[in-house]
């Protein structure tokens, strides 16, 4: 698996299926929790840092505002626009990933919190794809429960994937909310620009009779209204999944609790902040 959460949050050397070795980008402080949201250690943002822990397969450091990949090129990481909540979601740069709380200590979003809504386009389709034809080159067929789900294996996400189906089935009495209601889609987000996480074969739903969504609760509403929250997803499968790197839409304020996407930068950014 090409990501920390093979070996766990906090360790400072590892191995990755390359067979490399390499010193974790988080210093000790963040480890054990608390740090700079805006610039870390070395002057290297704690976003960015998050991000070179979670993707080493591709991320190999930062320098002066970018993010630089291990094939040699660059992306900016903060373009320094000042941005509305909606205009973080549809038009993102890799630092506004980082602009919502992923608050693990409540099971009630606080008000526009969507950490992990926010997507950096080029960041994404740099590492799994630019087309629906490139994100196939690396999708594999995971079994899911009785059926067969499409998932990637860029980043390690499909054995993260396997990991977490492993311990949900060790569960009792949770298989009717198991049942997958998709994974591996390209598209775009219903009613916007921005490509949906289904594009990237990351992310899977899952719910049957128990799904939730924020549209749902409140016909009509804007990015910008206030919804009521509705939850059926047990909290036990949650926290498996978070576990394994991935992220749950219900954790949002405009939430979608049959949502799971492998976001383990998110979870990194989390801890940093020391929740």
């Amino acid at each position: 698996m090409a990501s920390v959460f093979a070996v766990g949050l906090g360790c400072k050397e590892r191995t990755d299926i390359t067979g490399r070795k390499e010193v974790s980008a988080l210093p000790s402080a963040a480890r054990s929790g608390g740090v700079d949201e805006t610039d870390g250690a070395g002057g290297i943002p704690a976003g960015a840092r998050a991000l070179i822990e979670a993707y080493p397969d591709f991320i190999k450091g930062y320098r002066d505002n970018r993010i630089i990949f291990r094939d040699g090129s660059e992306m900016i990481y903060d373009d320094g626009r000042d941005k509305s909540f909606v205009q973080k979601l549809d038009d993102a740069d890799i630092e506004d990933m980082f602009s919502f709380r992923y608050d693990t200590s409540s099971w009630i979003p606080e008000f526009l919190q969507d950490a992990g809504r926010s997507r950096n386009e080029a960041l994404f389709k740099k590492m799994y794809g630019r087309s629906a034809a490139e994100v196939r080159k690396h999708l594999v067929s995971v079994p899911w429960f009785g059926q067969s789900v499409l998932f990637t294996t860029v980043n390690g996400a499909a054995e993260h994937l396997k990991a977490v189906r492993d311990e949900l089935a060790k569960l009792h009495g949770m298989r009717a909310y198991l049942k997958s209601e998709g994974s591996f889609y390209w598209r775009q987000v219903r009613g916007a620009k921005r490509q949906s996480a289904h594009s990237y074969g990351m992310t899977i739903d899952i719910g049957g009779n128990y799904k939730t969504y924020w549209q749902w609760a409140r016909p009509g509403a804007k990015e910008t209204d206030k919804v009521p929250y509705r939850n059926k997803m047990p909290h036990e499968i949650v926290e498996i999944f978070e576990k394994h790197g991935f992220i749950w839409g219900g954790r949002w304020y405009h939430y979608d609790t049959m949502h799971f996407e492998y976001r383990p930068e998110i979870l990194l950014m989390e801890k940093m902040r020391g929740s």
